[in-house]
């Protein structure tokens, strides 16, 4: 009896790198096509049939696997829905080593394979990967020397003044590779220049501008898609106003270089607006034009030595500031820190005066003391408290201040241009939580741990208190009014605290550590003070 021939559900995959001629009633994906389904067809009698599913890639590169018909055919392979991927040419399915590698992995982990019509390779094998990598590895160098090549025609050609394609700039359309007027157009431009000289900012530009109705350029890509015919943004309104393509210049890689195309505006004008960008860019990194400023921006670094940014938030009519964790993209949000911004600010402002205005000495090259140089920071250091947010932030500038907090202590590093050395300052300090909100408690210069007197915790004693003459002596007090008999008896154990751990609640010289949450959690309080103290961490 003859042995039953295994079915193998055969997938056909095509790729063009661009969009030329896709629409020819037959194209290089139906020639493509046509090769594979007739391998498949010579491949009967061993089982093979071809799947319905169409999986074309026309228009984009072998050089990832960002590919919509790529994704979906790996899917599906994944999925037990195909057996073999069946291609005119290895570099259909990629032109990358590294991707090649993974798509044999998935191919393997559901064992599953794929066929070159043209080229004879089995990835089942070992000396068939051998022989698909070697070739991988040629069109991988093909790939990166061709973009080596089109790299350094860009740049040659640039040099030298010329068009090299993109978005076409508003006031210009493109003939033979040349930038040309476009005279509909002129008048916009040389109008939003002249503009931004008056209100000196772009979103009050992009208001000007929408309020006359402009519109961006409308353009219709190969696929009939229509871009543009919209409001101008302050993004695309900011790099219009910083394009030297107006003033006859052409930028590649930083640099610039005459243009052979003719100029819509005068130097003068375009070095005006950038004058204006310029200062715009100062004023925002002092804070001067913020509503509320942070003093901080750009200074500071998380536990983790990750950069922050200003965040706030609001609870009913109050606003608390943070510096938040600033993350990359697609990096993971969950050990994110949130520190208060008043307290690091304050802290950080405080030991800066403190460490200059008192420390602050160096001697000239001839060992004397140079009373000029330190007249400079120390004025300053010394009123630096009492000065404003934009001025402190000045001078911290000035000082190229940077801040890394810790886990129990606050590091500030100063470069000061007219000291031989870097200035280090530490603050012992570590978060709290206050009741709701997460505090930054500081140890004076002694080293102990005194700071504000927790709200929650004053609170949770005078409810103690009361509770206890509540439940012995019947006295009754609006302050504990509503509580369950069970919520009281809990509040009665903290009268019997230690008198000094009490007074030290009161004076706010209690472990930074002991919140109120703390208090109510936990187990037996034991009824000897020495118990007590060592409980909750006064030892």
């Amino acid at each position: 009896m003859a042995e039953r021939i295994k079915r193998k559900r055969c997938a056909i995959y095509t790729r063009k790198s661009t969009e030329e001629g896709l629409e020819k009633d037959f194209n290089s994906l139906d020639a493509q096509r046509e090769a594979c389904a007739a391998y498949i067809l010579s491949q009967a009698s061993e089982g093979w049939e071809a799947v319905s599913e169409l999986y074309d890639d026309g228009g984009w590169s072998g050089g990832n696997m960002e590919r919509p018909a790529l994704k979906q055919l790996l899917n599906d392979v994944t999925a037990g829905k195909v057996d073999i991927i069946v291609v005119y040419k290895v570099d259909r399915l990629t032109r990358a080593l590294a991707d090649f590698a993974k798509i044999v992995e998935i191919l393997d982990e559901n064992e599953a394979s794929f066929v070159s019509v043209t080229q004879a390779f089995n990835t089942t094998t070992s000396m068939g990967r051998l022989t698909l990598n070697v070739l991988l590895s040629f069109a991988q160098f093909e790939r990166e020397v061709t973009g080596e090549r089109i790299r350094d025609k860009v740049a040659a050609s640039k040099k030298k003044g010329m068009w090299m394609g993109g978005p076409v700039p508003l006031g210009y359309r493109v003939e033979d590779r040349k930038l040309l007027f476009e005279p509909s157009e002129v008048k916009s431009v040389r109008y939003i220049f002249n503009r931004y000289i008056e209100l000196k900012s772009v979103p009050k530009m992009v208001d000007d501008l929408a309020a006359k109705d402009f519109r961006t350029r409308k353009r219709v890509m190969s696929n009939g898609r229509v871009l543009g015919g919209i409001h101008i943004g302050t993004g695309a309104l900011t790099l219009m106003l910083q394009n030297p393509i107006y003033v006859g210049k052409i930028r590649h890689r930083g640099e610039l270089y005459d243009g052979k195309h003719d100029s819509i505006i005068s130097q003068e004008l375009f070095d005006r607006v950038q004058s204006i960008f310029s200062d715009n860019r100062r004023d925002k990194s002092l804070g001067k034009k913020s509503r509320n400023p942070s003093l901080l921006t750009g200074m500071i670094t998380d536990p983790d030595g990750r950069p922050m940014s200003p965040t706030q938030s609001k609870k009913q009519s109050r606003t608390y500031r943070y510096y938040s964790t600033r993350f990359k993209p697609l990096e993971d949000k969950v050990a994110a820190w949130h520190l208060p911004a008043g307290d690091l600010e304050q802290t950080v402002i405080k030991a800066v005066a403190n460490h200059l205005s008192c420390e602050l000495i160096w001697e000239s090259e001839d060992g004397t003391l140079n009373n000029d140089r330190i007249d400079q920071y120390w004025k300053t250091a010394k009123n630096l408290p009492c000065l404003s947010i934009v001025e402190q932030r000045k001078f911290l500038l000035k000082c190229q201040t940077k801040v890394q907090v810790e886990a129990k202590a606050v590091k500030i590093s100063l470069n000061l241009k007219e000291h031989p050395d870097p200035i280090n300052i530490s603050v012992d300090a570590k978060l709290v939580s206050k009741g709701s909100e997460l505090r930054l408690a500081v140890a004076p210069d002694n080293g102990s741990a005194k700071h504000e007197p927790d709200p929650v915790l004053l609170r949770l004693i005078a409810n103690a208190f009361a509770a206890r003459d509540y439940l012995i002596d019947g006295k009754s007090s609006p302050i504990i009014s509503g509580y369950s008999q069970r919520h009281l008896r809990k509040l009665a154990r903290l009268s019997f605290l230690a008198p000094d751990i009490i007074k030290a609640i009161i004076q706010g010289s209690h472990p930074a550590h002991l919140t109120g949450r703390r208090f109510l959690r936990a187990g037996t309080i034991p009824l000897d003070w020495e118990s007590q103290r060592t409980m909750f961490g006064f030892e």
